[in-house]
């Protein structure tokens, strides 16, 4: 039986998962870490991870990016491997990410649902195609009205996929308000739409002379993503230090 701490276990995400791993029969949550106690969980909840003195196989975390420095300290410290759900990172969080999976394993996604990931793929090989016919590339991400980064870490990792294609040949625009001039044909424009409960919607808009093609991937509900997080936490499970992602989980 793998143990697992949900870190963030009293938000929205974490009691998702803390639904869905409760289904599963090769995975236990032990204990949750959360400032918030006010909430009624099957396992111990700790309102800090230093607090938290339960052992454990793997930790999945789905908090927000202010917390990261810390639950990779932890990580390190307690050789726990950690499923970094978290998005919104700043550059140097990310450098922080990838000095802390040379000692212990880290499984980072901007999203954790299979679909997505499939995406990604499928838009390397249009870009491939359509980029390279001079196509124009843009990103629309629409979320609920309570998502605190912009754009969505989906939809820069969208971004990333079709210039890591591309051998990087795009910069990003996220606002043309103050410029007024024609798009430039090496940028991909990310746009975002936060309102209402909206659980995620990603479209990449490849648009050319007389023909436009659009990858459009929607989330209902958070239980893709926290059945990705488990799933993530059952691969990551007594892995060796590195820096990992969702796609050697869908390929393992």
């Amino acid at each position: 039986m793998i143990k697992m701490i949900m870190h963030g276990c009293n938000g929205a995400m974490g009691q998702v998962i803390s639904g869905i791993a409760a289904e599963e029969k090769n995975i236990e949550i032990v204990a949750g870490i959360d400032p918030n106690m006010t909430k009624e969980n099957s396992y111990p909840v700790f309102s800090s991870l230093e607090s938290c003195d339960v052992k454990a196989d793997v930790i999945v975390d789905f908090t927000s990016a202010k917390a990261v420095e810390g639950l990779l300290h932890y990580s390190i410290e307690k050789h726990i491997p950690v499923v970094l759900c978290t998005t919104g990172l700043s550059e140097e969080q990310v450098k922080l990410v990838e000095d802390a999976s040379r000692q212990v394993a880290v499984l980072r996604s901007a999203n954790m649902s299979l679909g997505v990931n499939l995406l990604m793929k499928l838009i390397k090989d249009a870009a491939l195609v359509l980029a390279g016919a001079g196509f124009d590339i843009e990103i629309l991400e629409k979320h609920h009205n309570k998502k605190l980064d912009s754009p969505s870490g989906t939809a820069l990792a969208l971004a990333d996929s079709i210039n890591e294609a591309m051998d990087q040949e795009f910069h990003y625009v996220y606002d043309r308000s103050q410029a007024r001039k024609a798009r430039d044909k090496k940028e991909i424009g990310i746009s975002a739409v936060r309102g209402g409960t909206i659980v995620g919607e990603h479209d990449v808009i490849f648009a050319g002379t007389d023909e436009v093609v659009t990858f459009q991937h929607t989330a209902y509900s958070k239980a893709i993503f926290a059945r990705g997080a488990v799933s993530a936490a059952k691969f990551l499970a007594g892995k060796k230090p590195g820096l990992y992602t969702m796609k050697d989980v869908i390929e393992s």
